[in-house]
C-alpha cells in the first residue's frame, strides 16, 4: 500500500462526517445551540450515534466543530480605494447578518462564550475572521497615505462591526447599502 493510499481518508467516513456537519448546521440554524441534540443529528443525518461519538466525543465537541466552520474566511479586496474595499467587506458581513440562518446561531455562541472557555475561543475566531480583512484594508490605507498615520485601526473596526451588530440585534433597522456607505464615510473621514 502506498503512503498516498494510507493517508487518503475513507470516502464513507468523509460522507458521514459531511452529513453530520450539514445536519448540525441545519439544527443550529433552526434552534441555536440550546435546542441542539446529538439524537436529532443522528435521526436526521442517518448516521448512527456511535459513529457520531467516535468523531466527536461530546455534544459540545460537535457543536464547537460546526460553529468553528460557520464563517468562511473573507478575502481582502483590493479595489484601489479604502472606502470601496471596506464596502465590499461590510456588505458581505451585512448579508450574513441578515441571513436568518447565520444570525440565529451567532447569539447562541456569544451567550455560551460568556460562560464556557471553548465557546469563547470559537467566538474569538469568528470575530477575528470578521476583523482581519478590515484590519488589513485599514493598515494598507495607512501605508498608502489614504488614511492618517495615527488612525486607530482597532477603534474603527469596533465601530464598523459594532454598528452592524447593533442594527441587527438591537435597533433592528435595515443594514442596507445607504447605511454601510454612511458608516464608512463616518469612520474614514480625516479628523
Amino acid at each position: 500500500m502506498s503512503s498516498a493510499e494510507v493517508s487518503r481518508p475513507d470516502p464513507r467516513v468523509e460522507r458521514s462526517r459531511r452529513a453530520v456537519l450539514e445536519t448540525t448546521f441545519e439544527l443550529l440554524y433552526e434552534s441555536g445551540v440550546g435546542g441542539f441534540s446529538v439524537d436529532e443529528v443522528a435521526r436526521r443525518s442517518g448516521v448512527a450515534k456511535t459513529t457520531i461519538y467516535r468523531h466527536w466525543p461530546t455534544r459540545e465537541a460537535l457543536v464547537i466543530d460546526a460553529c468553528s466552520r460557520i464563517t468562511d474566511e473573507q478575502l481582502v479586496p483590493d479595489t484601489g480605494s479604502v472606502e470601496a474595499d471596506l464596502r465590499v467587506i461590510l456588505t458581505n458581513i451585512a448579508a450574513q447578518l441578515q441571513s436568518a440562518n447565520w444570525a440565529s446561531v451567532l447569539p447562541s455562541i456569544v451567550d455560551l462564550a460568556e460562560r464556557e472557555r471553548q465557546y469563547a475561543e470559537v467566538h474569538s475566531r469568528i470575530q477575528h475572521g470578521h476583523a482581519a480583512p478590515l484590519r488589513r484594508v485599514l493598515e494598507r490605507g495607512i501605508e498608502a497615505g489614504a488614511l492618517p498615520p495615527n488612525t486607530e485601526v482597532s477603534v474603527i473596526i469596533a465601530a464598523l462591526l459594532g454598528s452592524l451588530f447593533y442594527r441587527r440585534w438591537y435597533s433592528r433597522e435595515p443594514i442596507d447599502d445607504e447605511f454601510v456607505s454612511a458608516l464608512i464615510s463616518l469612520e474614514t473621514r480625516s479628523p
